[in-house]
């Protein structure tokens, strides 16, 4: 597959996509959604790659925002196209993978930026990192889903007052909102994510992808996420790691998971 906005990189059973457009802070375009999508794809099929890091090439940016060039002349239709099928192909996508997905931002993470690392399933941030949707400045709204996870992990007063005023919060700001869980320093990022990943890799895949789809499920109209737990909970009694999980307890040795 050839690529031309993004690097990946497998170490252990992680792999590390980095968004690699430094002459535009790494700001998302179409091609680079869809090269992500397909990347994601595979290394969602992939049995050895256990975690997934999403960063950006540099030290200034994660994801500056959206390609502006772009779509400033789109019409009404095509703006709401672009939003859907953007949120389809990666945002919504990279939230309901199996796999394990960190976002590692480094600097500014901005409008569909900050969207990505909040679509990923936690967020590890560098402390010269700053946060924002700014989308109201350009006289629209954010359109990957970040009303709606924005106001999902730091409150809807908070949401309101970071949208309306387009702002960025700094690094610290944003872990004492709940929008990051660590921030470290920039030459410690690397090391901090990757031994976050080796603790989530000693653990059942299965279980881990199940236990995604249970959480993600609470936050979903129609769906009972209590019911989802439930049934979650019983798929695992007939997996191969659930048999290895309580063998290896009960022989008091470490687990060796297949994921399966």
């Amino acid at each position: 597959m050839e690529l031309k906005n993004i690097l990946v990189e497998h170490e252990k059973a992680t792999a590390t996509i980095t968004i690699n457009r430094p002459e535009k802070l790494n700001a998302l375009n179409k091609e680079t959604i869809q090269e992500l999508h397909d990347v994601l794809s595979l290394l969602e099929t992939n049995e050895n790659v256990r975690t997934i890091i999403i960063t950006g090439s540099g030290e200034k940016a994660f994801v500056a925002g959206a390609d502006i060039s772009e779509f400033a002349h789109f019409s009404e239709k095509q703006g709401a196209e672009l939003a859907r099928k953007g949120q389809e192909l990666l945002f919504d996508f990279v939230e309901n993978m199996k796999t394990p997905v960190i976002a590692a931002v480094n600097g500014f993470a901005l409008g569909g930026g900050l969207e990505l690392a909040m679509s990923c399933h936690f967020r590890i941030a560098s402390d010269n990192a700053k946060m924002g949707l700014p989308e109201v400045s350009l006289g629209v709204i954010p359109g990957y889903g970040g009303t709606q996870r924005l106001a999902q992990l730091v409150g809807k007063g908070r949401a309101m007052e970071m949208v309306m005023t387009a702002g960025m919060i700094d690094a610290q700001s944003a872990k004492e909102f709940g929008l990051v869980n660590h921030v470290v320093p920039q030459a410690d990022l690397f090391a901090t994510y990757m031994g976050i990943a080796d603790k989530i890799q000693r653990n059942s895949p299965v279980a881990i992808g199940k236990a995604i789809e249970a959480i993600n499920a609470n936050f979903k109209d129609g769906v009972n996420g209590f019911e989802t737990e439930i049934e979650n909970f019983g798929i695992c009694f007939g997996t191969a790691d659930f048999k290895e999980g309580t063998t290896a307890f009960l022989e008091k040795r470490r687990p060796v998971f297949e994921g399966k």
